[in-house]
C-alpha cells in the first residue's frame, strides 16, 4: 500500500461464579483513572467493559500545550481531505435501493471504528470519553485535542515530520498495541510461548499467534480470544447493518458478498472470512464499494519470535506460523465507472510483468500464461473508518487486498485492487513553488500529479507479483521489504510497459521524474514507518547508482534513462531477500540502504520551508449526513 496506517489486563475465573476482579489502574501519568471491570462467561468469551470513575482529570497533563494545539489545528498546519459531499452527483445518480443500502454501510463503518479504537490502544475509548466530557464543560484544550484525536483516530500518532504525537502526557504506544497485555515484553512473550510449547499446549499457541486473536494473561500463561468473540456486540451490530443493506442493494453479486461478510462477522471461523474474501475479490461491476480491511502493520510483538532461535525452532517443529495481529478498517464508497475503465487496462499486462520478474524460476507463482485473479476498481469515497481512515503520516492512495496471510488466497481466491479518488485528488497547492525550489528547471515539465496515479497503479498491481509467502520470517522488516518491492517493481517496468504500448513515452518519463522527486522527505523517518523507510532506501540506492544528482544550486536532476535498470537491479535484490525469507538477511538488507544522506537533508530542509503541514484530517460530509438520517 502506498502511504499512505486494546488490551486490558483481564483475569481468569475458572469456577465461573459471580467473581468480579476490579483493578484500579493509574493511567497516563495521573490523566486517566479507569476501573477495569472484567466479565467472565462460562464459554471463556470475555468482553472488555470500560468504566470511568468520577475523578476529574487534570487537563494540564494533556500531551500538547495550548500553543502547540492551536498551531497544529490551524488550517495552515492541518491539511484536510474532503470525501464525497452531500450534493455529490455520484451519490445522486444512485438507485434509491443503493442509497438506502449506503446508509447502513456507513453505520456499519462507525461500529467497526469502535472496535479498531480498542485494537489500536486500550485507552483510546476512555480518553475519547474524557475529552467529550471536558468539551461539554467548555474546556478549549480538550476541544483542540479532540480534533487531533479524531484526525489520527487515536491517542497516539505520527505527524508529517515523522514526529510521534502523544495526546496524553507520558502515554506511549506499546509494541503489542491493544491486542496484548500492555505490560508484556518481547522477552516474556518468547519465554511464555516456549514454556507452553514444551508443555504441549500446541493448539493454544496456534491461536495466540494467529492474526485474529486478542491475547490475555492466564496465570503464568497466555490465552487467546478470537476477536469476533471479544468484540461480539459490535460485530453483531455491523452484521445487522450489512443484512439491512443487503435487503435494498440492487446488485446481486454485491448482495451476495454482504450476506457472506455478515455471516463471517457473527461466527469466529476463518473459513467464513475466506468465503467472503473470495467473493469480494471477484466484484468488478457493482455500484457500491464495501471493504473490511484487515492489515497487520502495527503489532510488533507477534513477529518478534524470529529473534529467538529456540522459539523459532519449537514453532517450526509444531508447524506453527505466527502472523501479526490484524488492525481493522472499513471502506465505503461508490464505484466510478470511468475511472475504473481507465485503470483496469493494466490487468491485461500482469501476465507479461509476471513473466519478466527477476528470479521467477526460484519461487512459486501463477503461470504467466494464465490470467492473474484480480479485480480492479476506482472508488469515490464516502467514509474511511478505523485504520484506513487514520491520518497519521498520511492516507493510502490505494490498497491491494487480501494480504498473503489470508486463507482465501490459499484457497485459490484472488485479490482486489481499490483506488481512492478523493485521496488522489487532494493536495497539490504548493507544487510550482516546490518545483522552483528543488527540481532542475529543465525537468519541471516532467513532474505531473497524474503520474503519481500511474505509478500507484503499477505499485498496487506489483503487490500481486513476486514470491507469495504466508510463512513470512522477515519479522518487523516484512512490510518495509514488501512495500519496497511494489514501488521498485512499478519503476522497473516503465520501459517494458512503454514498449507494450501501455505507457506513452511522455508518460514513461513523467512517471520516472515524478517518482524520483517524491523520494525526498522532509526528515528521516522512524523504522516503524514502513512506507517512509522504503522511500529512504530507494533514494540512497538510486543516489549510489547515479539515478540523480544535485545541481550547483542544490536542485534535483534526474538521469532518466538510468532509472529503469537501477530499479530492476534493486528489485532483484528485494526478491532475493523475500525468497530467502531469513530475518537476519532482511534486517541486513534494510540497514544497508536505510541511510540518510547530506543530499536528502538539503532537499528536506527546503521542503520544510515550503510546506507547513504537520497533521491532517478527513472530512466525511455525505457520511455524516447519512448517519443523521433515520
Amino acid at each position: 500500500m502506498i502511504e499512505k496506517q486494546n488490551q486490558i489486563n483481564q483475569f481468569n475465573n475458572k469456577d465461573c461464579k459471580n467473581l468480579i476482579i476490579v483493578a484500579s489502574v493509574t493511567v497516563l501519568a495521573a490523566i486517566i483513572t479507569i476501573i477495569l471491570s472484567c466479565s467472565i462467561h462460562k464459554s471463556n468469551q470475555r468482553l472488555r467493559n470500560f468504566h470511568n470513575n468520577n475523578q476529574r482529570i487534570d487537563t494540564s497533563k494533556l500531551g500538547l500545550s495550548m500553543e502547540e494545539l492551536e498551531k497544529r489545528t490551524d488550517p495552515k498546519y492541518l491539511s484536510t481531505i474532503h470525501l464525497l459531499k452531500t450534493n455529490a452527483p455520484e451519490y445522486n445518480s444512485l438507485a434509491q435501493g443503493d442509497k438506502d443500502a449506503l446508509k447502513h454501510l456507513v453505520k456499519a463503518a462507525m461500529y467497526l471504528e469502535n472496535i479498531e479504537y480498542q485494537i489500536d490502544d486500550q485507552y483510546n475509548l476512555p480518553f475519547k470519553k474524557y475529552l467529550e466530557d471536558e468539551i461539554k464543560k467548555n474546556n478549549t484544550q480538550a476541544k483542540l485535542t479532540k480534533i487531533l484525536f479524531d484526525a489520527q483516530k487515536g491517542i497516539n500518532g505520527v505527524d508529517r515530520l515523522s514526529q510521534e504525537i502523544y495526546l496524553a502526557k507520558g502515554h506511549k504506544t506499546k509494541p503489542g498495541i491493544g491486542v496484548y497485555p500492555e505490560d508484556l515484553t518481547e522477552e516474556e512473550y518468547h519465554n511464555i510461548l516456549i514454556k507452553m510449547l514444551k508443555e504441549k499446549k500446541i493448539e493454544e499457541v496456534k491461536n495466540i499467534t494467529n492474526q485474529r486473536s486478542i491475547v490475555i494473561r492466564d496465570g503464568e500463561y497466555l490465552k487467546s480470544i478470537d476477536y469476533i468473540d471479544y468484540f461480539k456486540d459490535d460485530f453483531n451490530k455491523i452484521a445487522n447493518e450489512l443484512d439491512e443493506a443487503a435487503k435494498t442493494s440492487t446488485n446481486k453479486d454485491f448482495t451476495e458478498y454482504l450476506n457472506l461478510q455478515s455471516k463471517a462477522l457473527r461466527t469466529p471461523d476463518p473459513i467464513l472470512d475466506a468465503y467472503a474474501d473470495i467473493k469480494w475479490a471477484e466484484l468488478q461491476n457493482t455500484p457500491l464499494e464495501l471493504t473490511l480491511i484487515r492489515e497487520n502493520y502495527e503489532d510488533e510483538i507477534t513477529g518478534s519470535y524470529v529473534k529467538n532461535e529456540e522459539l523459532t525452532k519449537l514453532l517450526k517443529e509444531n508447524n506453527i506460523v505466527p502472523v501479526p495481529k490484524d488492525c481493522l478498517g472499513l471502506r465505503v464508497g461508490i464505484i466510478n465507472k470511468e475511472g475504473t475503465d481507465n485503470i483496469i487496462k493494466i490487468k491485461d499486462y500482469l501476465p507479461i510483468l509476471a513473466n519478466n520478474m527477476p528470479l521467477k524460476d526460484e519461487y512459486s507463482h501463477q503461470n504467466s500464461s494464465e490470467e492473474i485473479k484480480q479485480a480492479i476498481v476506482d472508488v469515490d469515497l464516502v467514509i474511511l473508518a478505523g485504520v484506513s481512515g487514520a491520518y497519521r503520516d498520511g492516507v493510502a492512495f490505494a490498497e491491494n487486498l487480501p494480504n498473503d496471510d489470508k486463507l482465501s488466497l490459499k484457497m485459490g481466491g484472488g485479490r482486489r485492487n481499490v483506488y481512492h479518488r478523493q485521496i488522489r485528488f487532494s493536495g497539490g497547492s504548493n507544487i510550482q513553488k516546490t518545483l522552483d525550489e528543488i527540481l532542475d528547471p529543465k525537468q519541471h515539465k516532467y513532474y505531473d500529479i497524474e503520474a503519481k496515479h500511474w505509478f500507484a497503479i503499477g505499485h498496487e498491481n506489483c503487490h500481486s507479483l513476486g514470491p507469495t509467502n504466508p510463512d513470512n520470517k522477515l519479522g518487523e522488516y516484512r512490510n518495509i521489504i514488501e512495500e519496497n518491492k511494489a514501488d521498485i517493481c512499478s519503476l522497473a517496468f516503465t520501459n517494458l510497459l512503454k514498449n507494450e504500448s501501455y505507457y506513452t513515452e511522455e508518460q514513461r518519463i513523467k512517471i520516472i521524474v515524478t517518482t524520483v522527486v517524491d523520494l525526498f522527505l522532509k526528515v528521516k523517518p522512524d523504522k516503524s514507518q514502513a512506507h517512509r523507510v522504503r522511500t529512504v532506501m530507494q533514494n540512497y540506492y538510486f543516489y549510489q547508482k547515479g539515478v540523480y544528482n544535485l545541481t550547483k544550486d542544490d536542485k534535483i536532476h534526474v538521469n532518466i534513462d538510468k532509472v529503469p535498470d537501477a530499479a530492476y537491479s534493486m528489485l532483484e535484490e528485494i526478491i532475493r531477500v523475500q525468497i530467502d525469507n531469513d530475518f537476519k538477511k532482511g534486517e541486513q538488507y534494510v540497514n544497508r540502504y536505510f541511510v540518510w544522506t547530506d543530499e536528502m537533508t538539503k532537499i528536506g530542509n527546503k521542503l520544510q520551508k515550503i510546506s507547513s503541514d504537520l497533521n491532517g484530517k478527513i472530512e466525511n460530509e455525505l457520511a455524516d449526513k447519512l448517519l443523521e438520517e433515520k
